[in-house]
């Protein structure tokens, strides 16, 4: 039991990571020297899908890491 909640995390931290990465923000170092609007917009599509994957392996994580101080 404890080598699937091992693995079950590695795995979780990795897609975390993953997504995280994949995740494009426009705005970053350039809106601190004056480029890059401040304007909102939705998530739609691929982006959507990626956030809430981000969300879901972030939980993932989080379970398994206290699953293992319990395990």
């Amino acid at each position: 039991m404890q080598n699937i909640v091992f693995y079950t995390q590695i795995g979780s931290s990795l897609l975390l990571a993953l997504s995280i990465l994949l995740q494009a923000k426009s705005a970053g170092l350039s809106a601190t020297f004056g480029g890059g609007g401040n304007s909102y917009s939705s998530k739609r599509g691929v982006d959507k899908l990626l956030a809430n994957a981000t969300i879901l392996f972030a939980i993932l994580f989080f379970g398994s890491a206290i699953a293992y101080i319990f395990v």
